[in-house]
């Protein structure tokens, strides 16, 4: 191994010496890829094995000093965020906002091609490699023999070499011998490095020549179209390598959050690139077998367009909340492709997706009380859709709900209403009837849901109003109101009823009784408090089985109730 380092060192060393900066490192390549031809020279094996590790190595140093670069192409557009649609740069380096000398690093992409190359060689031809490598690895050594085997006098079994391309390298035929990675794992890992270095001198070699900024948009997006086919074709054959649609899989995300990116610099390049994206990961996942690529494919598809709709709020000169109503488009469509996907696996992440979807745009909305109620309703109109599907109905059904009430809320809080009962009562009662007429034809009904509802439409909006009221009749009010529910949900054992009242109760109860609280315990001595505090934990340590009985009994008599 320090012989071939040495040599590398001597024969590149040479030409480097005539070379700028930029290039010497592929002297010394060229040199470390010609060792590889040791396979044939008849060396002994452990040289052979020491040389080709040499060799190895020079092409790891390679790799580290072109890498780097590679890096900057795919994270160096992260720069235009803060300049979105500023206009389009000149030329491909300008856009990456990168200070690397690109001059020094002409040789990069050179250098990803060439181990590119000798990857995708090695598994194009791999049975051919199989054949040259073998005599390295088929090792004449016995083993430790196992107990069964020296007792019947036969020697440990030894190292054989493999009958064929789809075997593993070592096979072993007796105990005591080490596994090795299997012919298919080294394949795979060859046909991914190469997909993944390809790709990556692709993009340098835009930089490099430092194309115009269309040609370096329509080359990167064209390259995630390539990306996607080789990974769509990968998992529906279900043949060779799982690694190389793997790879093409992530690298086409990669590529696509790249390009996106880039795009950000002009208005005309956005609209075009995420246009193509949504296409491009669509189509995917409809063409793909597999089950995980097409969700993956699908929830991307899925947030390219939500970013598409993003951008149309931008070019009419939306403010965030007014272009909120805009970002529900997405949203809406995935609820409409879940009812037809039904129970296929891919249908929960696109909804999922869409869920997101909407949450940013009630986040957009937040800025402005009238239209984050129209959002939330909004909201509240595509959760009712999804849970018109039985399977869907248990979550979707109550976020419904509380987004309409939510809504109402915010709506009477934008216009500053001081009554907010006027408008909650004649909601609260003739849903608190339908509730009951529920609860007559069905006995067994939840509470929760028929009287819930009703009850949190009413006592919500007048607890928070009342926890600002600085007059005393809407306290008072509220405060039997809640008592008169909590006493019938104990009567009549229905939970809902007894647990909204009793929240409502304390919260209102400690709203008023906050103030004579805090004069009380201004007048007391300063070590008192912490004295009643300790007596607490005292009283409580001494009859903590006890408490811990009522509240498994208080647990489960709320458990009984309906």
């Amino acid at each position: 191994m320090v012989a071939g380092l040495a040599a590398v060192a001597a024969v590149g060393g040479v030409p480097a010496a005539a070379l700028s900066d930029g290039w010497r490192v592929l002297a010394y390549l060229l040199c470390g890829l010609a060792l590889t031809g040791v396979v044939r020279a008849g060396l002994p094996r452990d040289a052979a094995r020491g040389v080709l590790a040499a060799s190895g190595a020079v092409v790891a140093g390679a790799l580290v000093w072109a890498l780097p670069s590679l890096a900057a192409v795919l994270l160096g557009p992260v720069t235009l965020l803060s300049d979105v649609w500023a206009g389009s740069p000149e030329g491909f380096r300008s856009a990456l906002g990168s200070t690397l000398p690109w001059s020094e690093l002409a040789a990069a992409p050179v250098v990803l091609a060439l181990v590119a190359g000798l990857l995708g060689s090695a598994y194009r031809w791999w049975p051919s490699v199989v054949r040259i490598v073998a005599p390295l690895g088929a090792r004449e050594e016995t083993p430790k023999p196992d107990a069964a085997s020296s007792a019947a006098g036969t020697p440990g079994a030894a190292w054989t070499a493999p009958p064929g391309a789809g075997a593993p390298w070592y096979t072993v035929a007796g105990a005591g011998a080490r596994r090795r990675p299997s012919g298919a794992a080294l394949r795979g890992a060859a046909g991914a490095g190469a997909l993944a270095l390809g790709w990556g001198a692709l993009l340098l070699a835009g930089v490099v020549l430092d194309v115009p900024y269309a040609v370096a948009v329509a080359g990167e997006t064209a390259l995630v179209g390539g990306l996607l086919a080789l990974a769509v074709r990968g998992a529906g054959s279900g043949r060779g390598a799982p690694a190389v649609p793997v790879t093409a899989l992530v690298g086409a995300v990669s590529g696509a959050v790249s390009v996106g990116l880039l795009s950000l610099a002009s208005e005309g390049a956005a609209y075009a690139v995420f246009g193509a994206l949504t296409v491009l990961f669509a189509g995917a996942a409809v063409r793909v077998g597999a089950e995980v690529p097409r969700a993956v494919f699908a929830v991307a598809s899925v947030v390219w367009g939500t970013v598409l709709t993003g951008f149309a709020g931008r070019s009419l000169d939306l403010d965030p909340h007014e272009a909120a109503p805009l970002v529900l488009l997405v949203p809406a469509l995935t609820v409409l492709l879940g009812a037809r996907l039904r129970r296929n696996p891919v249908a929960l992440p696109v909804e999922l997706t869409g869920a997101l979807g909407a949450l940013v745009a009630v986040g957009l909305a937040v800025s402005d009380a009238p239209f984050l109620a129209l959002v939330l309703a909004l909201c509240g109109v595509l959760a009712a859709g999804v849970a018109v599907r039985p399977e869907r109905r248990p979550v979707a059904g109550y976020l419904a709900a509380a987004l309409f009430v939510l809504a109402t809320w915010v709506r009477l809080a934008a216009s500053e209403v001081s009554f907010p009962e006027a408008y909650t009562l004649p909601v609260s009662v003739p849903a608190l009837v339908v509730g009951v007429l529920r609860r007559r034809g069905d006995p067994e009904a939840s509470s929760w849901t028929a009287y819930g509802p009703g009850l949190a439409a009413t006592l919500l909006p007048s607890l928070a109003v009342a926890w600002t009221d600085a007059d005393w009749l809407r306290p008072l009010l509220l405060g039997v109101a809640a008592l008169v529910i909590t006493l019938l949900g104990a009567r009549h054992r229905l939970q809902a009823l007894l647990v909204i009242g009793g929240v409502v109760l304390a919260l209102d109860g400690l709203h008023e009784l906050a103030p004579y609280v805090a004069q009380v315990a201004g007048a007391l001595p300063r070590w008192l408090p912490p004295a009643l505090a300790g007596l607490l934990l005292l009283v409580v340590g001494a009859t903590y089985e006890q408490r811990l009985r009522d509240a498994r009994r208080l647990k489960d008599a709320l458990g009984r109730m309906r």
